[in-house]
C-alpha cells in the first residue's frame, strides 16, 4: 500500500472519529492521538526517505492537504459540541419568570446605632464637629491627659485591658478629645466636638454590666464658658432625645478631668416625675456625668486656662436605649438575637 493510500485511509477513518466524538475531551484526544508528534500521520511520513526525489514533493505536500483537513474538521466539531454544551447549560439554567419570587428579609440598623445616630444629629444640628478615635490607645492619652497619673488612685474607678505598660485598649473616648485639643487652631473659632465609640473595660458581664459598651462624649472650650453654658445645652439635648416637658438636676459628683463635676438627672420621661418603676420611684434618671474642664487638662493641651474654659460631659447610648424602651439586660443588645433585635426595625 502506497503513502498516499495509508493517508487517505487514515483521513477517513480519523474523519468518522471526529464526527462520532460526542464531547470536548473526546475531540481533543484524538486530536493529539492523530496530529501529534507520535500519531500516525507523522508514523507515515517517516517512510519518505524510501521514496524517489520526485515523489517526496508530492507525498509531503498530499500529507499536509491531509491535515489541514483534519484539523478543520476538528475546529468544525469543536463548533458544533460547544454549541450543544451552551445550550444544554442554557437549558439547565432557565429560569421559570412566572413563579412566585422569594420574600426577602430586610434589614435594619442596630438599636444601638439608631439610638447612637439620633444622638449624633442633635448635636450636629447645635454646631458640633464628629470626631472618632482609637480604640487601642495609648496610657498618656487615655488617662495622663485627662489628669490621671500613674499613681492616682482615681485609676481603680476603670478597671482596664492593658495590652503592654504603655498600651491598652480605651476606657472612655476621652482620648479622642486630647487629641482634638492639642491639635485646634482657637484663632479660628470655638472647640465644640463629641466623640463616639466604643469603650472597653474589666467587667463582670451582668444585665447592667458589659465589657464593651458605648459612650458619647462632647467637649466644649471658648473663653467665657461657664456652668450655665452646660446646664442650658444639656437642657435642649434632654428636652430633644426624651421630650419638650423634660426638666434635669445637677448634682455634685467627682471625675478627675472636671472641675467642678456633676451628676446630671432627668425627669422621668415614663410617669412625668410622680415615680416609677423606671425611676425607681424618684422622678429621676441618673443620664450622665458633667463639668467644668479641669484647668490641668486645659494646660496639659496647651491651652491657657487664664483665657479659655469649657465644660464636657458624657453618656451612654446604651443606658440611653435601656432607659427608652424598657430593656432591663444590656446583653440584650451584643446577643445578635433577632427576637430582640427585630422589634427595633425602623420604619
Amino acid at each position: 500500500m502506497s503513502l498516499q493510500t495509508q493517508l487517505e485511509v487514515l483521513k477517513e477513518e480519523t474523519l468518522l472519529k471526529i464526527n462520532q466524538s460526542d464531547d470536548l475531551k473526546t475531540l481533543n484526544q484524538i486530536r493529539v492521538e492523530t496530529l501529534g508528534k507520535k500519531g500516525p500521520i507523522t508514523e507515515v511520513l517517516r517512510g519518505m526517505k524510501d521514496l524517489s526525489a520526485e515523489e517526496r514533493p508530492v507525498v509531503g505536500s498530499f500529507a499536509n492537504e491531509i491535515r489541514d483537513q483534519l484539523n478543520q474538521a476538528i475546529e468544525e466539531r469543536k463548533e458544533v459540541l460547544e454549541a450543544e454544551a451552551m445550550n444544554a447549560s442554557l437549558a439547565q439554567e432557565t429560569i421559570d419568570v412566572t413563579l412566585p419570587g422569594e420574600q426577602m428579609t430586610r434589614g435594619t440598623r442596630h438599636i444601638l446605632s439608631q439610638v447612637m445616630e439620633e444622638i449624633e444629629d442633635i448635636f450636629v444640628g447645635m454646631g458640633y464637629q464628629i470626631v472618632e478615635g482609637y480604640e487601642v490607645e495609648s496610657d498618656h492619652y487615655n488617662f495622663e491627659r485627662m489628669n490621671l497619673p500613674k499613681d492616682h488612685p482615681a485609676r481603680d474607678m476603670q478597671d482596664t485591658f492593658y495590652i503592654s505598660d504603655e498600651i491598652l485598649i480605651r476606657t472612655h473616648t476621652s482620648p479622642v478629645q486630647a487629641r482634638t485639643m492639642e491639635k485646634h487652631d482657637f484663632s479660628k473659632g470655638a472647640l465644640r466636638m463629641i466623640s463616639p465609640g466604643k469603650v472597653f473595660r474589666r467587667d463582670t458581664d451582668d444585665a447592667t454590666h458589659s465589657h464593651q459598651f458605648h459612650q458619647i462624649e462632647g467637649l466644649v472650650i471658648d473663653k467665657n464658658i461657664t456652668m450655665g453654658d452646660l446646664k442650658g445645652t444639656l437642657e435642649v439635648v434632654m428636652k430633644k432625645m426624651f421630650g419638650a416637658d423634660r426638666k434635669i438636676r445637677l448634682r455634685p459628683s467627682y471625675f478627675p478631668f472636671t472641675e467642678p463635676s456633676v451628676e446630671v438627672d432627668v425627669s422621668c420621661f415614663k410617669c412625668g416625675g410622680k415615680g416609677c418603676n423606671v425611676c425607681k420611684h424618684t422622678g429621676w434618671i441618673e443620664i450622665l456625668g458633667a463639668g467644668m474642664v479641669h484647668p490641668d487638662v486645659l494646660k496639659m493641651s496647651g491651652i491657657d486656662p487664664e483665657e479659655y474654659t469649657g465644660f464636657a460631659f458624657g453618656l451612654g447610648p446604651d443606658r440611653v436605649a435601656m432607659l427608652r424602651y424598657g430593656v432591663n439586660d444590656i446583653r440584650n443588645f451584643y446577643q445578635n438575637d433577632l427576637r430582640f433585635l427585630n422589634q427595633f426595625k425602623e420604619q
